[in-house]
């Protein structure tokens, strides 16, 4: 069988929570993620549970002005996918973060399949704001802030469990899954669909599945190769393996 490094064809990324922690974000489901310290941070995440609860709203605001990802910076790891498509080869990017690491890094095709932390939208109107400025009413004595258009419920611009995920985004990462000759799953947990599901759709058009991710996924069974390294080395030397860096 030829390695799967030699395909010369487009590559798919599907990226995670552990891409990301070497850039000082935690994870959530590993041994010191998010929510297995915290399980009342996973409720933050539900909507139902956040247009229900002021309360809870306003513990999800102090948390959106804590996160860790406003002081983060890309890691060696998102450098080396900036470096794959430096090279010349066709790099599309699915990822399930919300920290746009991946475009402050320098990548061009980034799908966010799950939103991202840095715009601001209400529920029930078609009001959008930054989260800097959202943040900013907090600070100024406003725990919950309403929207200024209709006084609906804002909420970050991520999807949260309990909603849709954009109809657009996911037709383009199904495009990126489906015509990449090489797959590589990197720091995803791959039990969140229906990212998740975009190793089986990549698989079943002819890719090779390449796992990178300290646990055991429900798609290790698909890949061509699993590596258990750490990720900001992993990626990196993947990315010279597969440039043909002597």
């Amino acid at each position: 069988m030829t390695d799967w490094r030699a395909r010369r064809g487009p590559i798919g990324v599907l990226t995670g929570a552990g891409i990301s922690t070497d850039s000082g974000i935690p994870d959530f489901r590993g041994p010191r993620g998010v929510w297995t310290e915290n399980p009342i941070a996973e409720l933050l995440s539900t909507y139902q549970n956040y247009v229900a609860d002021p309360a809870l709203r306003v513990r999800a605001w102090q948390a959106r002005r804590d996160n860790p990802a406003w002081q983060a910076t890309p890691n060696p790891a998102h450098l080396a996918l900036v470096r794959l498509a430096e090279s010349g080869r066709q790099v599309g990017i699915i990822t399930q973060n919300i920290d746009r690491l991946h475009q402050r890094a320098g990548s061009g095709t980034v799908v966010e399949i799950h939103g991202n932390m840095f715009e601001v939208v209400c529920i029930d109107c078609e009001f959008t704001t930054s989260m800097a400025t959202t943040l900013g009413r907090v600070a100024a004595g406003e725990p919950d802030p309403a929207c200024p258009d209709c006084g609906g419920i804002l909420k970050a611009a991520t999807v949260m469990f309990g909603q849709q995920l954009d109809s657009d985004a996911i037709r383009e990462a199904v495009h990126i899954a489906e015509t990449a000759e090489v797959f590589l799953a990197v720091g995803s947990s791959l039990q969140v669909e229906p990212a998740a599901s975009m190793c089986a759709v990549a698989v079943d058009a002819g890719a090779d599945l390449v796992i990178v991710n300290a646990e055991q996924t429900p798609y290790d069974d698909y890949a061509a190769e699993i590596i258990r390294e750490p990720i900001g080395d992993a990626l990196p030397r993947l990315v010279s393996e597969i440039l043909g860096d002597s």
